[in-house]
């Protein structure tokens, strides 16, 4: 009975980390959306809110090297995750400005493409293969098509409304949506190669909260220094007055490490599949966000394009699984046939 109890506990526990993180993600969008109404610039946003992100990761990055031996931090290594830093401050930049284009509801929509991306480019640099014969590739195939199908009802259809908010609406003209929705899906692309550059990186310097403190300066250097050129003329961008400005700045700059170490310790101890799980969800926490705090409408196109990118997202992810409890099932069978054999030659 007590091991029922502790164990449901745990499963508690997990559940609200998961809540809360989509929830925050959504949350951070929504407030990001309300901040820029009131004149907030996504370059000072980000600029800024990635910087607090590394000093609050700084002394996680200083006990994790202290207290393990890593390889040493070479400059290929550095390289690398500058390079991560590049496609991170691209990926935020368009992301961020995607939203202020259309709504978070799009956005969260948008995002669960990314597993049909990573597999398309995993495709590319011979990551995957194919092999139509087997249940697992042609799930994460039709997944995948699902998956942009969808992605592209939720940009260029509209539709008539099928929920109405009450209060004033703060969401774009149609043609602003289209902009939006074009830059999310460029967001995700960027997001899907980074994914591959991250894994490849964390094989050579298994050092999460390092990676992460030089990722997130990197993208508050190249954030700030593209907001310097862009808007050289508007200096007043960078003064952040005391307000909703400041609060959606302090947030991302917390929440950004927060969200980090709940998803690297649920895919510690409940794997990467129970993670994608609650992406989906991202997009009814949108709606309803959207709708309180924005005033946005849920338009047809955005209903069913959600549904067909849900559809297509977990077509994908059970793909993937199915895929890797074959391979750790042949892995099993090929480590148990040398012990039988060394068996049978025992009793010879």
């Amino acid at each position: 009975m007590a091991g029922a109890v502790s164990l449901w506990r745990t499963e508690a526990v997990f559940l609200t980390a998961m809540l809360v993180s989509e929830t925050g993600i959504v949350g951070m969008n929504t407030l990001f959306k309300a901040a820029t109404s009131k004149g907030l610039n996504s370059y000072a946003f980000l600029g800024y809110s990635y910087l607090l992100s590394s000093l609050l990761l700084l002394p996680s990055h200083i006990f994790s090297t202290r207290s393990r031996s890593l390889p040493p931090l070479s400059f290929s290594i550095l390289s690398k995750i500058g390079l991560l830093g590049l496609l991170g401050s691209i990926y935020v930049i368009t992301g961020y400005i995607g939203v202020k284009y259309s709504n978070p509801t799009l956005a969260s929509a948008i995002s669960n493409i990314t597993p049909s991306l990573t597999f398309i480019f995993a495709l590319i640099f011979r990551m995957e293969k194919v092999n139509f014969k087997e249940r697992s590739s042609v799930a994460k195939v039709m997944g995948t098509v699902l998956s942009l199908v969808g992605a592209l009802v939720v940009v260029l259809y509209h539709g008539p409304r099928v929920f109405v908010a009450f209060s004033p609406s703060l969401s774009s003209s149609n043609s602003d949506w289209i902009i939006g929705g074009c830059l999310l899906t460029i967001k995700d692309i960027i997001v899907s190669i980074s994914f591959i550059l991250q894994a490849h990186i964390m094989t050579e310097y298994p050092a999460a909260f390092t990676v992460s403190f030089f990722y997130s300066l990197c993208v508050s250097i190249l954030t700030s220094l593209t907001g310097l050129i862009v808007e050289k003329d508007n200096p007043s961008i960078w003064i952040i007055r005391f307000d909703i400005t400041l609060i959606s700045i302090v947030t991302m700059g917390i929440f950004t490490p927060v969200y980090y170490v709940i998803h690297s310790w649920t895919v510690r101890y409940k794997g990467p599949l129970y993670l994608a799980i609650f992406k989906p969800l991202s997009i009814l926490i949108a709606v309803v966000m959207s709708a309180i705090f924005l005033g946005d409408s849920l338009y047809l196109g955005c209903l069913i394009g959600g549904v067909l990118i849900t559809l297509g997202f977990y077509a994908v992810m059970w793909g993937k699984a199915n895929e890797d409890k074959t391979r750790l099932l042949t892995l099993l069978e090929n480590e148990k046939t040398p012990l039988l054999l060394n068996h049978n030659d025992d009793q010879i």
